[in-house]
């Protein structure tokens, strides 16, 4: 794919990419092999579990991302999934508008998303991990969630085995991402399936990201800066490296060095609601380069359109009140997928809009 450069691309100044990034492996790395262990001898490898729960919340604590391995999805998976990713964006473009979402329906494939009101460099395909996704109307202005809507996957017919492939993979990491929240209710010293009813209807969905090159990656951005949404992301990335996380402790952005065989994980906006801000949501981009193209493969970990999302009750009291109002997780996924499309004369709705006054 070649996309032609327009100044719909460029970022404002202050936010377009540094000539050099530091490329690091300092977000935190986490070995989940002792849950392996646990499973196979079947009794309490209590000394093993402690350490890799005090692993996890020091990383959601001061990254809000780290990076895991040995984390049980078969290698055999995920080289399907690249497969099947790189056969699908090597088709001709008309190939692969057959399945071109749209406002009506925003799954299949796209390459004119908005982030921050400002293009990305990448085209995309999505679809939802369990059909149908039930979500509000996109189209509805108004308050309620009466008007449902549900999601259904548009597969193309092209590259042979596509579909299979992602399916396959999108068990697989669903499996991790249940793992992952358990660890994440431990250490919120919560039961570890506390959290795992939000998911009963989940509405989580797999993205794969093709960043061509670009003529001129000092300018523009592969994904703007931005927050997720929802709980967690489980993300693949291949060899070439463009993730970039700003570092709590001083502001600066940090290219993540990827790792053969691992995921990246962050924690989203529904995590920092739920945590009352123990952890928090943390600002990410892709940066592109002119040289080779890119490819991710991010899971999404969202809950059911109808959870109402607030601070946990077992972490509020009186010394901690809840830092936000609830609000209604269809909605928010709403308006920020409506963005996605078209350029707001205002900014994005945010978790701190919801934030409550001291």
């Amino acid at each position: 794919m070649v996309l032609e450069f327009d100044p719909a691309f460029i970022q404002a100044p202050e936010h377009r990419p540094k000539p050099a990034v530091a490329e690091v492996g300092s977000i935190p790395l986490v070995d989940l092999s002792p849950l392996h262990l646990l499973e196979q001898h079947g009794g309490p490898l209590v000394a093993g579990l402690e350490v890799l729960v005090a692993q996890v919340e020091a990383a959601c604590r001061d990254w809000g991302f780290f990076q895991v391995i040995n984390h049980g999805v078969p290698l055999a998976v995920v080289e399907r999934a690249w497969a099947a990713s790189r056969g699908f964006f090597a088709l001709p473009p008309e190939e692969r508008r057959r399945v071109r979402r749209d406002e009506v329906n925003p799954l299949g494939y796209y390459e004119a998303e908005n982030t921050k009101n400002v293009r990305d460099w990448k085209e995309v395909f999505d679809f939802v991990v369990h059909e149908p996704a039930v979500i509000p109307s996109p189209g509805d202005a108004g308050g309620g969630v009466d008007r449902l809507i549900e999601l259904r996957n548009q597969w193309p017919q092209l590259p042979h085995g596509f579909r299979e492939a992602l399916v396959e993979y999108a068990h697989a990491t669903e499996e991790l991402a249940f793992t992952l929240l358990e660890l994440i209710s431990l250490t919120l010293s919560l039961p570890p399936k506390r959290l795992h009813g939000f998911f009963k209807d989940q509405t989580s969905f797999i993205r794969l990201n093709h960043y061509p090159p670009c003529p001129s990656p000092h300018l523009a951005l592969g994904v703007g800066r931005h927050k997720d949404s929802g709980a967690l992301t489980i993300l693949a990335q291949d060899d070439v490296g463009g993730l970039d996380v700003r570092r709590r402790s001083d502001g600066e952005w940090v290219r993540v060095k990827p790792i053969p065989n691992s995921f990246i994980i962050n924690v989203g906006d529904i995590v920092q609601v739920w945590s009352n801000d123990k952890y928090e949501s943390a600002e990410h981009r892709v940066s592109v380069n002119s040289e080779r193209e890119r490819f991710s493969i991010p899971f999404f970990f969202n809950p059911a359109h109808y959870v109402m999302v607030k601070p946990l009750a077992e972490l509020v009291d009186e010394k901690n009140p809840a830092n936000y109002e609830e609000f209604n997780w269809g909605e928010f996924f709403k308006t920020r997928k409506n963005s996605n499309f078209k350029k707001l004369d205002v900014e994005n709705i945010q978790i701190y809009h919801f934030k409550k006054a001291k």
